[in-house]
């Protein structure tokens, strides 16, 4: 099942994605049309997430009946985040290959050369980032005046369906509702600068319409295996990325126990993987211009498309 945010008739909706994604079916209005009642647990994503099995229920029921009466066009909708202001998005890196590249490109060196720091590759890290400053599929990114080195991340995402604190590394799958792509915009020669002084990361990460999710959530049941999808970057139509979540050192079992230790994690957060080896311009010196057009495709999740402007 996919599922997405629009706006229709100057409206925030809830929708249930159709095909390939060239219709979609209002799912509050197909409530009301189905039953004569109003549907409060389908009024926002979270509110889905939060609903659980009794929300799932009313999906599959009318998944099945999808009245006429409650489909439109995509062409006639403004996509938005799936999830239009998450409740967390953590930042993993899930990649190990994707940090020796980085590291040889910066460093100049050889790639057999390069050594990761042991906790590393113990670990999967993160940082949290801006959940405010999120946006969907087809928006427009503005870039900060203050860079110059613009770079998309090709990388997907779990969301959580359920909350909890220090959950076993078995007891994880259970706790994915569903997956998305997701693009971390990220301004290079601020993210340079920032890493210098030894503190986080700051203004290479937190504008405007940095974090791109979407075009839609596929439920985990739809997915079937996350580490066996082909993940690939475009830029204006041309291919410059490919890669596949086969090569994810940390998985997402291994991320939401690490982050639930200690912690309550809770329905609606967004836990990202990182950039897939080759998955950045950093790594292969293909940076982006103003106007260029970014899509990230990953295998069964769909296409995420974005401009880039001054």
């Amino acid at each position: 099942m996919k599922l997405a945010t629009v706006e229709y008739e100057k409206t925030q909706q809830t929708a249930l994605v159709t095909g390939s994604g060239e219709q979609l079916l209002l799912l509050e209005r197909a409530h009301h049309d189905v039953t004569g009642k109003p549907a409060p647990e389908l009024e926002t994503m979270q509110t889905i997430i939060e609903g659980g099995p009794a929300a799932r229920e009313i999906l599959d029921r009318l998944a099945d009946e999808q009245p006429a009466s409650a489909i439109v066009d995509a062409g006639d909708v403004r996509w938005m985040s799936p999830l239009p202001q998450p409740v967390q998005i953590r930042d993993f890196g899930c990649f190990m290959d994707h940090f020796r590249n980085a590291r040889a490109r910066i460093q100049g060196v050889a790639l057999e050369d390069v050594e990761l720091p042991k906790i590393q590759l113990e670990r999967p890290l993160y940082y949290i980032a801006n959940r405010l400053a999120v946006t969907g599929h087809e928006s427009e990114v503005v870039w900060p005046e203050y860079s110059s080195l613009r770079d998309y991340e090709l990388e997907f995402a779990c969301v959580l369906g359920r909350g909890g604190s220090d959950i076993s590394r078995a007891d994880a799958p259970a706790h994915i509702f569903g997956y998305t792509i997701f693009n971390d915009f990220s301004a290079r020669d601020t993210q340079l600068e920032e890493i210098s002084t030894g503190l986080g990361l700051s203004k290479s990460k937190d504008f405007s319409n940095a974090n791109v999710l979407g075009p839609w959530i596929v439920t985990a049941d739809e997915v079937g295996d996350p580490y066996q999808l082909e993940m690939t970057a475009r830029i204006n139509g041309d291919e410059v990325s490919r890669g596949t979540s086969a090569d994810m050192d940390h998985r997402f079992e291994d991320v939401i126990s690490f982050a639930s230790t200690s912690t309550r994690l809770y329905p609606g957060e967004v836990f990202c993987s990182g950039t897939v080896p080759s998955g950045c311009g950093l790594e292969h010196g293909r940076f982006l211009e103003p106007g260029d057009v970014v899509e990230l495709e990953v295998a069964g999740l769909g296409v995420l498309r974005n401009r880039v402007v001054a």
